[in-house]
């Protein structure tokens, strides 16, 4: 359930790879822990003979049920939802048996804002809106561990694309006083 490095070009690099906030697995944990209790005590409160196997037996099979549902499957879920920030775009992708992704190309986000209650401002996580360019527009991830910090860096990620693509004062200088003595215009793309 790791994320494929092979979905990154060649240019490309991870800055940031994330869960969402560990307090998913609170549940899970719980339900494995009340249903060990209640196997326990199963064994050791229940008679001995037919009545008390059977009724062990019913419980032992509720444990097994619920640790599926509610332990392992939510804990599959959190596993396989990973939110990718690169050098050049924002990868999302969630799913267990299915997958989704979808890419937010930086040069395309046009703001970005967080949300934290007061428990998650507790715990650390919040909640991160990203609006971008496109069909969809807006792309929220929710339980981002420490989303103060990470929407800072998708702020600089954000910037340093933009600046990579933009002309500075003095690339600009240079290429009007190119045009204004009939030179060619230079390739400054590099």
């Amino acid at each position: 359930m790791a994320f494929p490095e092979d979905v990154l070009t060649e240019d490309e690099h991870v800055v940031l790879h994330l869960h969402p906030h560990p307090k998913a697995l609170l549940r899970p944990v719980l339900v494995l822990v009340l249903g060990v209790a209640a196997v326990v005590a199963g064994w050791l409160l229940l008679p001995d003979g037919d009545g008390g196997t059977l009724v062990l037996a019913v419980v032992a099979g509720l444990f097994l049920i619920a640790v599926l549902w509610l332990g392992l499957w939510p804990f599959l879920v959190w596993r396989s939802t990973h939110y990718l920030f690169t050098n050049e775009r924002v990868l999302l992708q969630e799913g267990v048996f299915s997958r989704h992704r979808r890419d937010l190309p930086l040069a395309r986000i046009n703001d970005h804002s967080m949300t934290q209650r007061f428990t998650e401002r507790l715990l650390g996580c919040g909640t991160l809106t990203i609006e971008s360019a496109g069909e969809r527009g807006q792309s929220v991830l929710v339980d981002v561990p420490r989303v103060d910090r990470v929407q800072t860096t998708l702020y600089e990620l954000v910037e340093a694309q933009h600046d990579k693509h933009t002309l500075g004062d003095g690339e600009m200088r240079d290429i009007l006083a190119d045009m204004r003595e009939g030179k060619p215009l230079r390739d400054t793309s590099g």
